[in-house]
């Protein structure tokens, strides 16, 4: 009788098994080979930005400088002051031009570790953080910004001349930059969430009130003017990035996840009982005379 051998498939190898086999020495060494090149865009992109610092300042300062008495200019009081916020602009914009090259590295460094179902999240984590981070930046450059300069702005008297330095200025301008930004965020989140079944559609629309009241918390904390009408045109868009969250949490999120769960568990519990039911069945049936009792041996 002939020998039968089972074989397993081989597997064959991936593009990236070589990077996926490496070890923990290795893979701090393509760690590091990542943030070198991240680095040098970063550097480069700066070197680009500083030909043009001129006109980046000019973009950041327009708000401000709109805002301004006539005749009067932002000033500096520390030798170095204009100096570093040269140099906060050309590393501002360095990181924007080199954005591109540094999610590419990012994206080098982590992909052998994921799965096929997992890289078909990258698209949409792109996407869903650069329309977050634009839309974060122009609302903050064109409406936020301009809105609290020009509250601060009313305080300007014969007594008190209305003269900001450069410095507190562009570290306003950042927080509210950074501040807005992370808000845009929320979508990409929620979006992360949904898919983890952290969250639903009907969780979020059940605590909108709670959010409605947040967004105007936090608006009331960061807007310097007590009219409500300044409030809500900052609550606004929390409010609007929440009910876009929703509806791509249901767009994204399982349809009907818990119904089929629980159809699933009572066709589970109606197999077990059947499978119990045969095998005790069977089980019966083998059972010998000698284990039956006296009275029944005979008609055995």
């Amino acid at each position: 009788m002939a020998e039968t051998r089972l074989r397993l498939p081989r597997e064959e190898p991936d593009d990236d098994s070589g990077e996926a086999k490496m070890g923990f020495l290795e893979h701090l060494d393509e760690l590091r080979t990542r943030i070198i090149r991240s680095c040098l865009a970063i550097g480069v992109g700066m070197l680009v930005a500083f030909i043009f610092v001129d006109r980046i300042a000019d973009f950041v300062l327009a708000p401000t400088l709109r805002m301004l008495p006539p005749g009067a200019s932002l000033i500096f009081t520390k030798p170095g002051e204009g100096f570093s916020f040269y140099l906060d602009l050309a590393l501002i914009g360095g990181v924007v031009l080199g954005a591109p090259f540094v999610t590419y590295q990012v994206w080098r460094f982590i992909a052998p570790g994921l799965y096929v179902k997992e890289k078909k999240f990258v698209i949409p984590f792109v996407l869903l953080t650069a329309l977050g981070t634009v839309g974060g930046v122009l609302f903050s450059h064109y409406i936020l910004f301009p809105a609290m300069i020009a509250f601060f702005r009313t305080f300007d008297s014969p007594r008190m001349r209305f003269m900001p330095r450069v410095e507190d200025t562009f570290e306003l301008y950042k927080n509210t930059l950074i501040g807005m930004v992370a808000v845009f965020q929320i979508p990409t989140l929620v979006f992360f969430l949904a898919r983890m079944q952290l969250v639903t559609a009907r969780f979020l629309w059940g605590h909108i009130k709670y959010a409605i009241l947040i967004s105007f918390i936090i608006a009331a904390v960061l807007t310097p003017s007590a009219d409500p009408w300044n409030q809500t045109v900052f609550a606004a868009p929390m409010v609007a990035m929440y009910l876009i969250s929703i509806g791509i949490a249901w767009l994204v999120g399982p349809n009907g996840v818990k119904e089929a769960s629980n159809r699933g568990g009572s066709d589970k519990l109606r197999l077990v009982f059947a499978a119990t039911v045969i095998d005790q069945a069977r089980k019966h049936r083998r059972r010998s005379p000698s284990e039956f009792p006296r009275q029944w041996r005979g008609s055995v």
